[in-house]
């Protein structure tokens, strides 16, 4: 397919409308009411989900977690742990193992043991994303440049990386990056895979709008520019993840756009590290 066609709107119109044909044609024969308690569980599952990682996934919650346990064991991990040389870094492994424990572990977990389904059918498979290719590169583009425009502002630049120790050392850069990579591994399976997807049968295109929704509440932390842009992002994202039948390539997208944003942003003040530890 062209990049004249991929930019055309009339062409996702005509997406939109498979995807209802298809939801349509699936549901024929099924039981309706089996159907809707499907949604009630999707639904539930993912408000439980959002619900554990906004609240649990904050550093804060280790003191919390260390203080009662040096209660019960008489140990010092608190003063450890506020002493500690990575206690900065300690503390994004906590919001990284959340992130992966409400947005992929739980999800997955609720997919084969509620819904009792395959998680390939949540595109957690390569599928098509090699015949969308054309896609997911004129979606990152503008973001890239964007990106790269954006780093020479203070703004972004005291945003990015949101660990401030990266610069320190490949160890921390490599460490953060990591931890981060696997944050998008988690809410790409999340939004573009199980909410898309899991309601995407009796909702048909209309799945990718309720999964915007809760999308866009995750950014509001971000920069507003950022958060605006979710809006628009999340919806293509889903339109690819629907037509390639993965995740992976939404996948490949953050990564490429985040790594970019946080080297151009180290680049332009901190520079990049110069040994491998601190």
């Amino acid at each position: 397919m062209s990049i004249l066609q991929w930019l055309n709107p009339r062409r996702i119109v005509d997406y939109l409308r498979v995807f209802d044909e298809q939801a349509e044609q699936e549901r024929v024969g099924l039981d309706q009411h089996n159907e809707k308690r499907r949604v009630w569980y999707v639904i539930a599952v993912a408000c439980l989900c959002l619900l554990l990682v906004h609240y649990v996934k904050y550093s804060n919650n280790i003191s919390l977690v260390l203080t009662w346990w040096d209660t019960l064991t008489d140990s010092n991990l608190q003063r450890w742990y506020r002493s500690h040389e990575y206690r900065e870094l300690i503390g994004y492994v906590w919001w990284g193992f959340w992130n992966l424990a409400g947005f992929l572990f739980i999800p997955m977990l609720a997919i084969r043991f509620i819904l009792r389904d395959s998680l390939a059918n949540y595109g957690w498979q390569k599928g098509d994303v090699a015949a969308h290719w054309l896609g997911y590169v004129l979606l990152a583009s503008p973001i890239l440049c964007f990106a790269v425009i954006a780093s020479f502002g203070n703004d972004f630049s005291r945003h990015y990386p949101f660990y401030k120790m990266a610069h320190a050392s490949w160890f921390d850069l490599l460490a953060w990056e990591t931890i981060y990579i696997l944050q998008f591994v988690a809410v790409e399976f999340f939004f573009r895979g199980f909410l898309v997807n899991g309601l995407r049968r009796q909702f048909g295109s209309l799945s990718i709008a309720v999964m915007c929704l809760p999308y866009l509440m995750l950014h509001f932390p971000k920069l507003w520019p950022e958060s605006f842009g979710a809006i628009l992002f999340g919806f293509f994202l889903g339109v690819l993840a629907l037509l390639s039948r993965s995740i992976w390539g939404g996948v490949g997208v953050h990564v490429g756009i985040a790594l970019t944003m946080d080297i151009a942003a180290l680049l332009q003040t901190r520079g990049l590290p110069d040994s491998f530890w601190r």
